[in-house]
């Protein structure tokens, strides 16, 4: 209590102090204290408040919204972003929220002198701006994030072209790969550093291989990028070992848990397989299938002497009513299985299926020949994902990570582009080291030889881009960006409900600026290109090409 007493009067005498101290006190007073104050934002602090959100959002639109259009997955409830690509109202306050923070971290860093942690701003910087130069094309770039000035203009800001954003990418690469270049790992606290641990080689890599990702994004609108991604293969400083991924773990936090919680029968049984990623592992005898997809609770089996399908099912040959709920199957030790005539009605009888993409949700409830079916309910006849993707808390060291580039991707696009005739290795060497790299991620590297026999290489992009796509589950924004490049795969889709045959193109602006910066937002979406599918909405359909597929038939 005396403590608690001298501390009170102590408090009191040094407010009094500054009070009468100087004007300049009397400023710092009135400070916000809920603010972050440019001279007080400690750089290691700001750090992992930018990498933290950006790979969980990363993360979650490759495992949710865009694993749904490179068709990984369907949903069979709330299903309208991941299926039917309801993206006409998009927002993107998020992406500008971290880069202010950013913006604050590159700031205290230059003016620190702190290499590694500029390095890591404009690195985030470059992810951040990609991204949104990605999803929507032209958008707020040079003129952003300068509302505090004072300066109205800057609360409307103009448009930069999306050729611009890349170009700006591009460039916030460079520098910062020229800054880990130096070593200098000053003030860095490893633990602030969520993909690396504070190793500024490995900071390196990563932003050079984001320079491989853009340079071959805009590859048939830039005439430098060959000669770019050359420089940066024969220099060796880009993710060429799974080993080497930029990667997050999750911890489990209240703040730090994996997108996919599953807590009741409605949000376990959402997500299902799309039939086009079933397919295409099952036809090559894929063994990251079983860690990805878990087999259907109850598969069909062929009996020639009923007539049409079984009611019930069979508990390990013993007839029981179907159970009702998903948790029910869970952990269970017997083996479900139902019986039909193939003669009488179609089913699916594999032991792992999937959902066509773009089936009416009411149809997927039915698919395969489930009668259980509503929304939030479980088609026992068709896959899900595994547990290990459903428990919803991933512990570090865990095969679940947001994961930002991959070695798998590089080599990937390194073989792509040797077929292109790029001096950047042999096309084949790279496409195998591909496929090494991600059954390595996934803990089947084991089955390489077997796997690799299914798929030899061949020499054709389509195969070299099918086995990317297949490789980017989890991280399916990289797959759609590759699809809208170059065609592959070749994906469609029923249209029931979508209003194409095939995946959208791009986000479509979103209210905020549709209602608060109208004239600027208006003149960005006059330079949208209009395709067959961008319909009554115009310009600003997700149908709608940017700057980047204009001219190109390319995916349709």
């Amino acid at each position: 209590m005396k403590n608690m007493k001298y501390k009170a009067g102590l408090l009191v005498l040094v407010f009094v102090l500054g009070v009468f101290s100087s004007c300049k006190d009397l400023t710092d007073l009135n400070k916000n204290p809920n603010a972050i104050n440019a001279e007080d934002g400690n750089v290691n602090l700001l750090m992992p408040s930018v990498l933290g959100p950006a790979a969980r959002n990363y993360l979650s639109l490759g495992l949710e919204n865009m694993a749904g259009a490179v068709q990984f997955i369907q949903r069979s409830g709330w299903a309208g972003g991941t299926n039917y690509f309801e993206w006409d109202n998009v927002d993107w306050g998020g992406y500008y929220d971290l880069l202010r923070t950013n913006a604050l971290l590159i700031e205290n860093a230059n003016r620190d002198g702190f290499a590694f942690h500029e390095g890591v701003g404009l690195t985030m910087r470059a992810f951040l701006f990609g991204q949104i130069a990605d999803y929507w094309g032209d958008a707020p770039y040079s003129m952003s994030l300068q509302g505090n000035t004072g300066d109205i203009k800057y609360l409307y800001p103009e448009y930069d072209t999306q050729e611009a954003i890349y170009n700006g990418v591009i460039a916030d690469l460079k520098a910062a790969a020229a800054l880990f270049a130096t070593g200098d790992e000053t003030f860095v606290d490893g633990n602030a550093d969520l993909y690396f641990g504070g190793n500024s080689e490995a900071w390196e890599k990563f932003a050079n291989s984001l320079l491989i990702r853009y340079y071959v994004r805009i590859s048939e609108k830039n005439s430098d990028a060959k000669s770019a991604v050359e420089a940066i293969v024969a220099g060796g400083m880009y993710i060429q070992s799974s080993s080497e991924d930029a990667t997050m773990d999750y911890t489990g936090g209240s703040n730090d848990t994996w997108p996919l919680v599953y807590d009741s029968e409605t949000s376990s049984t959402r997500n299902l397989a799309c039939s086009t990623i079933i397919d295409q592992m099952n036809s090559t005898n894929d063994p990251r299938k079983s860690v990805w997809f878990a087999p259907v609770a109850v598969r069909w089996v062929q009996d020639t002497n009923i007539e049409g399908a079984a009611s019930d099912m069979l508990a390990d040959g013993v007839p029981t009513s179907i159970l009702p709920d998903w948790i029910d199957y869970q952990g269970a030790d017997a083996e479900f299985t139902r019986l039909y005539n193939p003669n009488d009605v179609e089913r699916n009888d594999n032991e792992f299926v999937g959902v066509p993409p773009g089936l009416l949700q009411t149809d997927i409830h039915s698919y395969n020949g489930c009668e259980n079916g509503a929304q939030g309910r479980h088609n026992y006849h068709v896959s899900m994902l595994t547990r290990e993707f459903m428990d919803g808390n991933p512990q570090p060291g865990d095969l679940l990570q947001a994961r930002l580039v991959s070695a798998a991707e590089m080599h990937f696009t390194l073989s792509e582009m040797a077929l292109k005739g790029w001096s950047v290795g042999d096309a084949e060497t790279h496409y195998n080291a591909g496929v090494m790299a991600s059954l390595e991620t996934w803990g089947v590297e084991d089955q390489y030889d077997a796997f690799i026999a299914e798929v030899a290489f061949d020499g054709t992009e389509e195969q070299v881009l099918t086995q990317k796509w297949v490789a980017s589950f989890c991280n399916a924004t990289e797959a759609w960006n590759d699809y809208r490049r170059t065609g592959y795969p070749q994906f469609t889709l029923l249209d029931d409900v979508a209003r194409a045959p095939y995946p959208a193109l791009r986000f479509g602006y979103g209210g905020d600026e549709l209602n608060n910066n109208t004239s600027n937002v208006n003149a960005a979406i006059e330079g949208l290109q209009t395709t067959e599918y961008s319909g009554a909405i115009g310009k600003n359909s997700v149908y709608s090409r940017t700057w980047l597929h204009q001219g190109t038939d390319v995916p349709y």
